[in-house]
């Protein structure tokens, strides 16, 4: 598969969420290889990892928990030090047990996948919007194998299985990406392929079963991911893909849900997520 990183030497500043391992931190080594004239900014939670990955490869980094959306504003407010971000990737998630309302009242799947990145990328959107960046969410083929999506319940704090949470946000982070694109701003969703990385940990849920039995061994590696991820991060809208899409491992039209295409629901999901957080496009 072509790397095909941009042509386009000009340095750039990238900043990548859930940078502190996998597919994050897969991306950000690929870019400093190749393009080691753009300025990386790393976001992690845990502060020991994310220090390391950034000094390994000469990268800013900054520290947030996404469960918490006073930290999600605290870096919003962090990386308006930098004049240009010519591309954001929301790449920050995971699958956790539940359902569980974190303080802010979401639920924690839906906030750490899709509320955070929301937040996050409406309070830069000035600075994105003049570096005429692109958005990329990071999001997965249980969009279409996981999800049961109720738009009048986002969160599925109704009828909660981890599975069925983590699909539904995953489904969210594509109707994100229709939202942003609607609104003017290049973004574009992908699938980084079925890999062994950490993401889901932090679950007791069948999901975490196979990605830790013999099968999960046979998965595709956090390198494989990350090139996906790097690729659309330096791609040019157009040539490498069509703002507001979906692709898949092979960076090709993915499969997903009839719901995830229609941006009536993205925005009525997202135009009452920016009421309530005071972030209205």
């Amino acid at each position: 598969m072509s790397h095909a990183l941009s042509s386009n030497q000009d340095p750039r500043t990238i900043v990548i969420t859930g940078a502190s391992d996998g597919v994050g931190a897969s991306a950000a080594r690929i870019l400093h290889k190749r393009r080691p004239q753009d300025t990386l900014v790393l976001v992690g939670r845990n502060p020991q990892k994310t220090q390391a990955v950034a000094e390994d490869i000469d990268a800013h980094y900054h520290v947030a928990d996404f469960e918490s959306l006073g930290q999600v504003r605290r870096l919003a407010e962090e990386l308006r030090q930098y004049e240009h971000i010519h591309a954001l990737g929301n790449n920050a998630g995971g699958i956790f047990d539940g359902p569980f309302a974190t303080a802010d009242g979401f639920e924690r799947t839906w906030q750490v996948n899709v509320v955070a990145p929301f937040l996050l990328t409406s309070l830069l959107r000035d600075i994105l919007r003049d570096s005429d960046a692109t958005v990329v969410q990071t999001s997965s083929v249980a969009n279409m194998l996981m999800s049961s999506f109720d738009p009048g319940d986002p969160n599925t704090f109704e009828k909660f299985t981890a599975e069925r949470a983590y699909g539904n946000a995953k489904l969210g982070d594509i109707l994100l990406t229709r939202y942003f694109d609607s609104h003017g701003l290049t973004a574009v969703a992908f699938h980084p392929g079925v890999l062994k990385t950490n993401f889901a940990k932090t679950s007791t849920s069948t999901t975490n079963a196979l990605y830790s039995s013999v099968l999960g061994k046979r998965f595709g590696t956090a390198d494989q991911g990350g090139e996906n991820l790097a690729f659309f991060l330096t791609g040019t809208p157009g040539i490498h893909f069509e703002s507001g899409e979906y692709y898949n491992n092979k960076r090709k039209p993915g499969l997903r849900r009839p719901i995830a295409k229609k941006l009536s629901v993205a925005r009525r999901i997202f135009d009452d997520l920016g009421r309530q957080l005071d972030v209205e496009w």
